[in-house]
């Protein structure tokens, strides 16, 4: 990549740490080539259900942390660790205060520039993850299958000389169920960000990335290092950007108040968004998800 992009602010969720599908190693990675004032791990950083069943904790996994402590340790960065379903132990001790530059929360409100940004994990409207926790287990030892199926059929594709193709995302793209679940999940998030005078907000948990305006309320989502590979970032003047970590020059959908150098820009209906171009940390590579 080069020189180091310093941001204002770095989102990352869901990196399932402890799962056979989490990408701890490109994460490092990735907080290695881009540094930042305020860190925040918006949930699912931990994954403890897998853990406690036939998860393994590997030293690319604590390797991530050590990574955290460094950035806390040589840029000052203020890290702030929300509370994720699948780390949903951390309810034994939050709120917690660790010196000046950690600290583990339920949730946060962000300001950025003028705006104020409600940031959730996501999981507090998850009817099923809230009250029917075995069917939520289920449902995940059934995704944690399809990820197995997936890293098969990929190694096939690699050694036809293919591209990576996710299946589970595929799934959800095409499955009505789950493309109306996210939809209802994404309007009732942005109803909580109104109700709490914000002007947007910022989550997870479902593994899709996406910057756009629902009724008048910017909803973010910082995607996954499990399959999209994908970060929030915000830059000095309060501009917004989905990050994805790939080999090749990809193409990645972002909110702006302006446009950037070597942007490219594009127009949505009912808000101004950019794309902007983002390239491999580490070359030799190709962790395309889509």
């Amino acid at each position: 990549m080069g020189d180091t992009t310093h941001f204002r602010t770095i989102i990352i969720s869901d990196l399932h740490l402890g799962a056979g599908g989490s990408k701890a190693e490109e994460v490092t990675n990735f907080l290695k080539s881009y540094s930042c004032k305020k860190l925040i791990l918006n949930g699912d950083i931990i994954d403890a259900w897998q853990l406690k069943k036939y998860g393994v904790w590997k030293r690319k996994h604590t390797m991530f942390f050590k990574r955290v402590l460094k950035m806390i340790e040589e840029n000052k960065t203020k890290v702030i660790y929300i509370r994720g379903n699948h780390d949903d132990f951390l309810d034994q001790i939050i709120p917690l205060r660790l010196g000046k530059h950690f600290q583990i929360r339920k949730d946060y409100i962000l300001s950025s520039g003028s705006q104020r940004y409600y940031i959730t994990h996501g999981d507090v409207f998850d009817s099923i993850t809230t009250h029917l926790k075995w069917l939520a287990y289920l449902g995940d030892m059934g995704y944690t299958f399809l990820l197995w199926v997936n890293k098969l059929y990929n190694r096939y594709r690699a050694w036809r000389g293919l591209s990576y193709y996710s299946l589970s995302q595929r799934i959800k793209q095409s499955v009505k169920m789950a493309v109306n679940y996210m939809t209802d999940f994404e309007e009732k998030l942005t109803e909580l960000a109104r109700s709490r005078d914000c002007d947007g907000v910022i989550c997870g948990h479902i593994h899709h990335p996406a910057i756009r305006e629902i009724d008048g309320i910017m909803y973010m989502n910082s995607g996954d290092w499990v399959e999209t590979l994908s970060a929030l970032v915000e830059d000095f003047e309060g501009n917004w950007s989905l990050l994805y970590y790939d080999q090749h020059t990809v193409q990645e959908k972002g909110f702006s108040k302006k446009a950037a150098p070597k942007t490219i820009i594009e127009d949505f209906p009912g808000s101004i968004q950019k794309q902007v171009a983002f390239s491999s940390l580490l070359p030799g590579k190709n962790q395309r998800f889509l």
